[in-house]
């Protein structure tokens, strides 16, 4: 019975490391466009970068021009490939990067090992993309629409999680059920 407390335990553990490593995106000012961005675009983003207790590492803002880069060309840590995507010329948001698609457990300038990462984005445009003479907002209910397709739902994913380790549980006790009637062996 102890080793399927272990087992249970370490069922958990996993579900909750799976939903450590979300990145989580909070659309702060949506705005509507034909064109948004898609993978292997060059881009160019605004951006503060602070650590979980306020402490600013970086900020392009501080000298006046945006980064420029390819998106999802693996040139930026993962968690800014994926939470750029999609995203409309104008738009700002921001992005709690967990360390396993941040800098991992190496550290990197002021940034500690193990890190967790946030970063106020704000896109600044798109390559071949003409910018837009205004920027034209989405209503309230999209961006509540926006910020659920992109990864917020953490208490649906954390609810799924329990549950498949739950089902997974009663399984392993059914079938340790029936090895506890030969304790004669």
């Amino acid at each position: 019975m102890h080793s399927l407390r272990l087992c249970s335990l370490t069922l958990l553990a996993s579900a909750a490391v799976a939903l450590a490593s979300d990145l989580k995106i909070d659309v702060t000012l949506p705005v509507e466009c034909d064109r948004k961005t898609q993978k292997g675009d060059a881009i160019e983003v605004h951006y503060r970068g602070t650590l979980t207790n306020g402490d600013k590492f970086d900020a392009s803002y501080d000298r006046g021009t945006p980064f420029g880069f390819q998106l999802g060309a693996g040139r930026v840590i993962k968690g800014w490939d994926e939470g750029l995507l999609d995203m409309c010329i104008g738009e700002k948001r921001t992005l709690t990067i967990p360390p396993e698609l941040g800098y991992g457990n190496r550290g990197m300038g002021p940034i500690p090992a193990g890190s967790t990462l946030i970063f106020e984005t704000e896109l600044m445009g798109i390559k071949g993309v003409p910018k837009p003479e205004s920027i034209v907002t989405k209503a309230t209910s999209s961006s509540d629409e926006s910020a659920t397709e992109t990864g917020t739902g953490t208490a649906e994913k954390v609810a799924e999680k329990v549950e498949e380790a739950a089902e997974v549980i009663g399984t392993v006790l059914a079938d340790t059920d029936d090895a506890q009637e030969h304790n004669e062996l």
